[in-house]
């Protein structure tokens, strides 16, 4: 059976994501995140006849909530290939652009997907399935000091080291290949609370698996140059890693915390804040969606 745009995903700000887009009835607008198509969706309720949206996907499953409309363009890749996919559709510049990252609530609640420590299967959190490395990698090949870095960096895992040796420990036994088997090696050294600890570890490795922060950064650095002056960027990020990015770059067109000058001292802004600090969801969106709790929304018009 299809999954419905509310059972597959329920979009965290919906209204608020796409209003900041500023939308021209004629204009083109990108959804980098298609998912369930509920900002999609959204997008094409507000434009005319002759508007446009090309929305990316590089999970497979995003496929089965595609729209029948002439306006639609579904593009099935990772949105850091952003620039190269709109240009093979002839396009050059676009009037706004919108993400909602992360992993989707279809995507956590299949066990086979291997995203949630809630269920048992084969440790995988591939969001594009055609993808070589999976978690069963990352935990079964990398050295223990690849392994401290993934977890302290993109876990912010305070035990990282002991962690690490932990799993080393326990593939020396037996290849770890299911998440229970994982669950099993690290048990002992799980600090403070149980679903906090795994939720990071699990965080961090899907991180790596996906490249999802090295994604990202590609995603804003193309967005830059696809946007139309004026057009609009809208991100709804999930974590302070990806939060931070977003806000640097934003506010200083890089990642660092340095800004960028040029060489008569000028200070280069590429963007309009028009968010100055993140947003996040109201008290009753957290109440009906829980994984609203952890939304942060930062908007920017290019200058």
């Amino acid at each position: 059976m299809r999954p419905t745009v509310m059972s597959y995903h329920d979009p965290v700000l919906l209204h608020e994501s796409v209003e900041a887009l500023n939308l021209k009835i004629d204009g083109i607008y990108v959804d980098a995140t298609f998912g369930g198509g509920g900002h999609s969706r959204l997008i094409l309720e507000k434009l005319g006849p002759d508007g446009k949206l090309f929305s990316f996907d590089q999970d497979l499953d995003a496929q089965s909530n595609l729209i029948d409309d002439s306006r639609f363009t579904f593009l099935p890749a990772n949105f850091r290939y952003l620039k190269r996919f709109l240009k093979l559709n002839g396009v050059k510049q676009v009037d706004g652009i919108l993400a909602d990252l992360g992993v989707s609530s279809h995507q956590l609640n299949q066990p086979e997907r291997g995203f949630s420590y809630r269920f048992e299967a084969d440790l995988d959190m591939r969001m594009d399935k055609e993808g070589e490395k999976t978690a069963a990698h990352v935990i079964n090949k990398y050295s223990e000091k690849d392994l401290v870095q993934v977890f302290s960096e993109y876990g912010e895992v305070r035990n990282s080291k002991t962690l690490a040796k932990a799993i080393v420990d326990a593939r020396k036994v037996k290849e770890v290949k299911s998440i229970n088997q994982f669950l099993v090696a690290i048990e002992d050294v799980v600090r403070g609370s149980r679903p906090r600890y795994l939720a990071q570890v699990f965080q961090a490795l899907r991180i790596e698996v996906n490249e999802e922060l090295e994604a990202l950064k590609d995603f804003l650095k193309e967005s830059l140059e696809v946007l139309r002056p004026g057009g609009r960027l809208s991100v709804i990020s999930y974590h302070s890693l990806e939060d931070r990015l977003v806000k640097n770059f934003m506010k200083k067109g890089g990642f660092g915390n340095e800004f960028i000058q040029d060489d008569f001292g000028n200070i280069y802004r590429p963007f309009k804040l028009i968010t100055k600090k993140a947003l996040e969801p109201g008290k009753e969106e957290i109440k009906m969606n829980s994984r609203a709790r952890s939304a942060r929304f930062r908007v920017a018009e290019k200058k």
